[in-house]
């Protein structure tokens, strides 16, 4: 019985293994395939204004005090800067400066074509 469970463990073992792989090879094609323009669905504009922005507006509040709190011991080991943008720059910028819907934070700007 306990050869038979080893021999399953091993091949769950193998299995996750290859997937653990595969995703590590997967990753960075996502990353390529994200389109420069966002046309966001009501759906996803709904969930934003109702779910995500309250939760990233917390998220900025919460940030905000934990860097207060932080900051004698970021200024001490010299990474105030990095903690600040972490904690505070980074969910403020998600809340605030992201078209409603879209995923990436930033101003969406408009493509101008040249024509000759």
């Amino acid at each position: 019985m306990w050869k038979m469970m080893q021999k399953v463990a091993d091949k769950l073992t193998r299995a996750g293994l290859v997937l653990s792989m595969a995703m590590v090879l997967l990753f960075p094609q996502l990353g390529y395939t994200q389109a420069v323009e966002e046309e966001p669905s009501a759906l996803a504009m709904a969930g934003d204004l109702v779910i995500a922005r309250p939760l990233l507006l917390v998220a900025t509040v919460v940030g905000t005090a934990f860097y207060v709190v932080s900051l004698p011991f970021s200024l001490a080991g010299g990474n105030a800067i990095e903690a600040g943008e972490t904690l505070v720059v980074g969910p403020a910028k998600s809340t605030f400066v992201r078209c409603l819907g879209c995923t990436r934070s930033g101003y969406k700007k408009d493509v101008v074509a040249y024509e000759d």
